[in-house]
């Protein structure tokens, strides 16, 4: 068991803003076993990492609610293409793919632990301390599905809450490591996306794509897993004008907890493990909650599974019922228990409560 109960308050609720659940079955690991099983399975394949999730350590880690994403991968990447990874060529077949992975979660939900979480009271369903369950919320990162701006609609009378329009770049903006502004059926998609109900995620858009979304939607806006360029200077962080800007707009920022998003610094390889540590998670956190000037719009968007393993995560973290040692660092850093719990997952809860339908 990898977390320690006796150290660990387990009342404390756990939302992680970002986990490709999906994704990852589709290459064979299966949601329900345990991380250790999957480990075992997997061997010496080391491709894509130890798998850090599964539904044991969530449950046993008090995780009550996960953003589940819907996300397929573009052939123009070569290390999907290479490595024989399912990947789409055109909007036909993004769009297949990611039903594909929707109708994953959908036979999900036949476990009984197991809930969408597509209304407050399927929020409060999952919330329920009396019981052991999680819901997943879904997010579709990279908007080429869509097959048009119309379609978001769709999406949402499908079960889907939050689009995130790039990966990327995509057909609706430019995104990491392809700058520049949304596209003419992104600006369209904001309008759609606004009329449907759905969330906007602003992680891995390009910096002008942010903020002319931010100009066009109106709606509720997040980050489900984005760092500081303070530390990482790069375009696929948030400078401080994208974090307050977010902030004005009551949105949550999910701290991604990959190493290579952590510290500039941190190499791959030998003693990779203890380079880096939960303190720099919290560094990143505190560097948003200054901006900010409180801790409400801070939270965990860990990414895990995201294409790293095990390997590449804070030395203190084995598996996803470890992200509650994140509240025993933040506590010996000296904040407060009520900030702890906010960064924890009730932030998150907050955010949900007002951006869901009844």
């Amino acid at each position: 068991m990898s977390l320690s109960k006796a150290t660990e308050r387990s009342d404390r609720v756990v939302v992680d803003g970002h986990e490709d659940i999906a994704f990852n079955a589709v290459g064979g690991r299966d949601f329900l076993k345990s991380t250790f099983e999957k480990r075992r399975l997997e061997g010496a394949d080391t491709r894509r990492g130890a798998a850090i999730v599964g539904l044991p350590e969530l449950l046993e880690g008090n995780v009550k609610v996960v953003f589940a994403t819907i996300w397929v991968a573009p052939c123009s990447d070569p290390d999907f293409s290479r490595h024989g990874v399912p990947c789409y060529s055109t909007p036909e077949q993004a769009y297949e793919q990611a039903k594909g992975q929707l109708e994953y979660y959908l036979k999900l939900t036949a476990d009984p632990r197991i809930r969408l979480v597509e209304t407050r009271k399927d929020l409060d369903f999952v919330l329920d301390p009396s019981e052991t369950r999680i819901g997943l919320v879904l997010l579709m990162e990279g908007a080429d599905p869509v097959l048009t701006p119309r379609q978001a609609g769709e999406w949402f009378d499908a079960g889907v809450r939050i689009i995130a329009p790039a990966w990327h770049g995509t057909r609706y903006a430019g995104g990491t490591s392809v700058p520049g502004p949304l596209t003419s059926l992104g600006r369209e998609l904001m309008v759609e996306m606004k009329r449907a109900g759905l969330i906007l995620d602003v992680s891995h858009l390009a910096e002008a794509s942010f903020f002319e979304a931010l100009q066009l939607f109106d709606g509720p806006v997040l980050a489900s897993h984005s760092n500081c360029r303070t530390y990482v200077p790069t375009d696929r962080q948030l400078s401080d004008a994208m974090i307050q800007e977010l902030v004005k707009r009551d949105a949550v920022i999910g701290v991604v907890l990959y190493n290579k998003f952590l510290r500039s610094d941190w190499k791959k390889g030998e003693n990779a493990k203890s380079q880096v540590t939960l303190l720099d998670v919290v560094r990143h956190m505190r560097h948003m909650w200054t901006l900010a000037g409180d801790s409400l719009h801070v939270g965990i968007g860990s990414d895990f599974d995201g294409g790293f393993g095990a390997e590449s995560i804070p030395a203190e973290l084995d598996t996803v019922a470890d992200l509650q040692k994140l509240g025993q660092t933040l506590k010996s850093e000296h904040v407060t228990e009520v900030d702890v719990k906010n960064i924890l997952g009730e932030n998150w809860v907050r955010f949900l409560r007002n951006a869901l339908p009844q």
